[in-house]
């Protein structure tokens, strides 16, 4: 049996992808669930928190990002960069991934959301730095 190559590349774009996200986890102890959404919903990878829907969870986060995009366009704010939703349970992160897409990150609340916010920045910009390998969103 052959393997296909494409499908190779896209396993190990994902691998990586999830080794950055596992590294994301471990430098801030909140982060819950952290996905590479593409802009159309697609969960490139993940690593989420029991019960997290994966489809569902990637739909809206490219929902929100859509609309949010839309507003600070309408609002000349420029390329958008980063959403911060503040629930009760903690805040949830959309922060562009070049043309990747999306990293999505949930974590439980937080004294620290500066280093959160960093944290998902710095993070963001490594899957950027993958991306020369990976598949185009």
């Amino acid at each position: 049996m052959t393997m296909n190559p494409q499908r190779s590349a896209a396993d190990q774009f994902a691998h990586n992808v999830r080794g950055q996200l596992r590294t994301l986890q471990g430098a801030s102890d909140c982060v819950r669930s952290c996905a590479l959404v593409s802009y159309d919903g697609l969960v490139v990878a993940a690593v989420l928190a029991e019960g997290v829907d994966a489809d569902r969870f990637g739909a809206m986060c490219a929902s929100l990002l859509a609309l949010s995009t839309r507003a600070a366009k309408e609002v000349e704010r420029g390329v958008l960069r980063q959403i911060i939703l503040d629930g009760e349970h903690g805040p949830v992160l959309l922060t562009r991934a070049g043309t990747r897409g999306v990293l999505a990150v949930a974590a439980d609340p937080t004294r620290n959301l500066g280093k959160l916010i960093l944290d998902t920045r710095a993070t963001a910009a490594a899957l950027v730095a993958l991306g020369a390998g990976g598949p185009a969103s």
